[in-house]
């Protein structure tokens, strides 16, 4: 068996060193949970944690055998028996006779010898109020048994502890109608039972009827109402209570105790101690002093007189004493001095060697992992285990919970998986914590397992810990756990946060599975709840995807009457879309109906049907539209104009187009926008004559319009792609003369003309204008330029270095992905070597190689005559998730 202190010293402590030590090694994220902010350290792979040092398995055995080594199995045994039926409430009448009689055979067969200690022992052992009132009940109507005194004030107590003082009162009521054979314990027990369930007056009033009466209470009673006297604050009752004990003989240390609590909760603190060391000095025969010095330090420190307190702890230091000093220095949050008391106490030359009880060090214990002091948890787990102090369960939870904390979730999960064999029962704070973490860590399913496992034990997580889990879920895209998990939700009306639901839809569209999205979303409606705008956006795309424009539609008008704003984009998807269905016309005149009513009659509303039909390459329904709005009183605007323009290259109308352009120019006066509007509408129309004719007959006219780059760049890949390169140097030219740059868009287009076709250098070279000097032309972008284009042709078949050819093409415009593809392109003609040296270069500039990236290097490697190497590339390719195009399967 690993050894603990070995343990401690080469895993869980080298484990945490680094906290304190080297934070850089570590990256942090919060997890919320019901019961706070975890923190949960993810290592970074590249540090070499000692944990390596031993294996997850050791440390479970070694925490195994510690937690097998608490408890009582023969009181396990009977909790087993009592608990075994613990939901009576749904169950018949029937039933529950049936499952008593079971109960009680179960019992009878252990063949217990019932005594007061044997009772005693049973409830304090108890781990539920529910089967220490079975037990209670049982043992009451076992032949030869009475109960007495003692457990009777045990079950009060367990009673008022849980504050179900109803049931007590109504427990003590019955028993008063049934008076006892023993006449004595029925009036010592009916005071004991309303002092407890703090009710003096009754027990006064009781008290003295058996005066009365000629009866008494024995010792134990009349100390059981003397603390009830003065919990209660009825201190008038106090003082006589306390005569008739001493008039009896009764005083004892119990006595000094309550009385001095007494003082405490009058704040009389001077009396307090006064009459403390009276009762010291006076040589009183005491079992021990240390609970009459308890209840002075714990009434000081509940009052914050944490000095005085201490100076008296020092002073009558025992057992009792600092069990009451290290519960209210945790109660105040004073942990660095409760560790330090501890700390003392451990010193060889301190007077008294104190091991606290399992209680004192799980209070303390869990308030440090509240605030993440991990190697101070590490540290009194570790001192637990080597005082032989037996764990609780609540020290089991405890340990799970800090190896969650600690990283250290494999080993959480192994006790987790081992809990019937520990006899471990976690608490719901644990389950959250092992859940979060097991989210955190990636171990989603793992969390899933733990819930579902939960759910079957009755426990249902809290909301906090259900979202996260959703969460993560949606993230992995395991949708039908988290369809399980939703489902699970609805049945324990659970309502999850919007943003689980809106991750939820959103992952259901995104994989393609819409339709269960809007399952989704007719449930929240159903609910009354109001699916947030984002998850309406990713549905109503969904359905755009899917060629259901009637739902998308209907899904639109209902995200506006749950007070949603649908932007620009979505709006105008949504009518393309309803355009390329069958018989638009129905659904299309909803829609604008629909929305003329929601909305201020204005352009605005106008212009969206306009984009949107325009979209669809419906040109005449955007001229209806157009007209409509004149008819309508509005006058169009000059977005109006533009959208309507656009709409009419886009239908190829391009005779109605020019029209209109003229007509805009000639109301308006001449407008940038509509000028590019009109010519990067020709290129993509394919009409690049055209466009240049437009361009040119504005530059001439108004050269105070400056064309935008977008301009520029279609307007040069259009003359390229029908090789009218004579007419590509002087645009270039009179785009740097506005002072647009040479855009990558145009750098790279102009790269792959010149490896295609030779026939642009030439062109180059022959319309470029002259130079004064070679200084002029070196300086020059044109030249620059020029000798790139060059380069790429095929007239320049030397061998090139990367690195100088990477720095050529960076001088003439900026670099980006499809930059690097040329530049692969040009070196895969006979240097595939320095290809794959480059290729990894554009990795290590920070950018992701595309589908073409992987198809230029296949290419390149066939054709150099290296078709192992080609395949080796289309697994890469295929690895990183990329389809090889028609070409390259033809190729190879």
């Amino acid at each position: 068996m690993v050894r603990l202190r070995y343990l401690k010293q080469t895993s869980i402590r080298a484990l945490l060193s680094p906290i304190s030590s080297n934070d850089a090694l570590f990256n942090y994220s919060t997890i919320a949970a019901t019961n706070g902010v975890l923190l949960n350290p993810i290592y970074s792979s590249s540090y070499s944690l000692p944990v390596k040092k031993l294996h997850a398995k050791d440390v479970v055995l070694t925490f195994q055998e510690w937690f097998k080594s608490r408890g009582n199995p023969f009181l396990d045994r009977i909790f087993e028996i009592l608990s075994s039926q613990t939901n009576v409430t749904t169950e018949t009448t029937e039933d529950f006779v049936s499952q008593r009689e079971a109960a009680d055979v179960a019992l009878s067969r252990l063949n217990l010898r019932l005594t007061e200690s044997l009772v005693l022992d049973v409830l304090y052992y108890g781990k539920d109020v529910l089967s220490c009132l079975k037990f209670f009940d049982w043992a009451g109507r076992q032949p030869g048994f009475h109960h007495t005194r003692a457990t009777f004030n045990a079950i009060f107590k367990i009673l008022s502890k849980a504050k179900l003082m109803s049931l007590m009162l109504d427990y003590l009521d019955n028993y008063a109608k049934h008076r006892g054979t023993h006449k004595t314990s029925y009036h010592n027990i009916l005071v004991m039972g309303y002092a407890v369930a703090g009710k003096p007056e009754i027990a006064l009033h009781l008290f003295g009827r058996m005066r009365y009466q000629g009866v008494d209470l024995d010792d134990f009673a009349y100390h059981v109402l003397l603390n009830g006297l003065v919990e209660e604050n009825c201190f008038d009752g106090v003082e006589s209570i306390a005569k008739q004990i001493k008039m009896r003989g009764f005083e004892s240390d119990v006595t000094h105790t309550i009385l001095v609590k007494g003082f405490c909760k009058k704040k009389e603190f001077d009396k307090a101690e006064v009459y403390l060391r009276g009762v010291i000095d006076s040589g009183a025969k005491l079992k021990t002093g240390g609970r009459i010095v308890g209840a002075l330090v714990d009434g000081l420190c509940k009052n914050d007189q944490f000095d005085k307190a201490g100076k008296l702890v020092d002073e009558f230091g025992e057992f009792h004493v600092y069990d009451i000093w290290i519960r209210e220095l945790v109660r105040a949050r004073k942990l660095d001095g409760a560790m330090e008391f501890l700390q003392k106490t451990n010193n060889p030359e301190f007077a008294v060697r104190y091991v606290p009880d399992v209680f004192r060090y799980n209070t303390l214990i869990l308030r440090l992992l509240r605030e993440n002091r991990l190697e101070e948890v590490c540290d009194l787990i570790i001192e637990m285990r080597e005082n032989n102090v037996p764990p609780d369960e609540l020290t089991m939870n405890i340990v799970l919970c800090f190896f969650c904390k600690a990283g250290l979730v494999d080993v959480a999960l192994r006790l987790y998986d081992s809990q019937g064999d520990i006899g471990l029962s976690l608490s719901s704070m644990t389950l959250n914590y092992l859940m979060n973490t097991l989210c955190g860590d990636g171990s989603v399913v793992d969390a899933y397992r733990v819930l579902k496992n939960s759910l079957e034990q009755g426990y249902f997580p809290g909301k906090m810990t259900f979202s996260i889990l959703a969460d993560a879920l949606c993230k992995l895209e395991k949708l039908d756990m988290m369809n399980e998990l939703f489902l699970v939700a609805l049945e324990n009306n659970i309502i999850l946060s919007d943003r689980v639901h809106e991750n939820y839809i959103n992952a259901l569209c995104r994989t393609g599975r819409v339709e269960d999205g809007f399952f989704i979303h007719g449930e929240l409606n159903r609910l009354n709840k109001v699916t947030t705008g984002y998850a309406y956006s990713s549905l109503i795309n969904g359905f755009i995807k899917s060629n259901r424009g009637d739902i998308a539609t209907k899904l639109l008008i209902e995200m506006q009457e749950k007070g949603h704003t649908p932007s620009r984009k979505l709006f105008t998807s949504v009518i393309k879309s309803v355009c390329e269905m069958e018989n638009p016309e129905k659904q299309f005149q909803k829609l604008l109906e629909m929305q003329l009513s929601l909305r201020e009659l204005n352009c605005d509303v106008f212009n969206i049907f306009i984009e949107g039909v325009g979209r669809a390459k419906k040109p005449d329904l955007a001229r209806q539209i157009y007209e409509m709005m004149k008819r309508s009183g509005i006058n169009p605007n000059m977005r109006s104009d533009l959208l309507l323009l656009r709409s009419c290259l886009a239908g190829d109308k391009v005779s109605e187009a020019l029209n209109l352009y003229y007509d805009i120019i000639k109301t308006r006066k001449l407008s940038r926008k509509a000028f590019n509007a009109m010519v990067i509408g020709l290129c993509k129309s394919n009409k690049p004559g055209l466009a240049l004719g437009v361009f040119s007959e504005v530059r001439e006219m108004e050269k105070s319009v400056r064309p935008s780059l977008e301009c520029y760049e279609e307007l040069i890949y259009a003359l390229c792609k029908h090789k009218k390169y004579e007419k590509t140097v002087p645009l270039i030219n009179d785009m740097l003369g506005v002072g647009r740059p040479l855009s990558s868009f145009i750098g790279n287009n102009l790269l792959l003309c010149s490896i295609k076709d030779p026939e642009l250098y030439e062109t180059w070279v022959d319309s470029s204008p002259p130079f004064d000097s070679p200084e002029s032309a070196e300086s020059s972008p044109i030249w620059r330029l020029g000798e790139l284009i060059g380069l790429f042709s095929e007239r320049f078949r030397e061998d090139l270095d990367p690195d100088d050819l990477e720095q050529v093409v960076r001088n003439c415009f900026s670099l980006d992905v499809y930059s690097y593809n040329m530049m692969l392109r040009k070196l895969c003609i006979k240097q595939v070597d320095d290809a794959s040296k480059l290729f990894q270069k554009i990795w290590q500039k920070g950018y992701e190689p595309n589908q073409w990236t992987y198809e230029t290097m296949v290419h390149g490697f066939y054709r150099n005559g290296r078709k192992t190497d080609s395949g080796i590339w289309v697994e890469e390719m295929l690895r990183r998730g990329y389809q090889p195009s028609e070409s390259t399967k033809l190729l190879l």
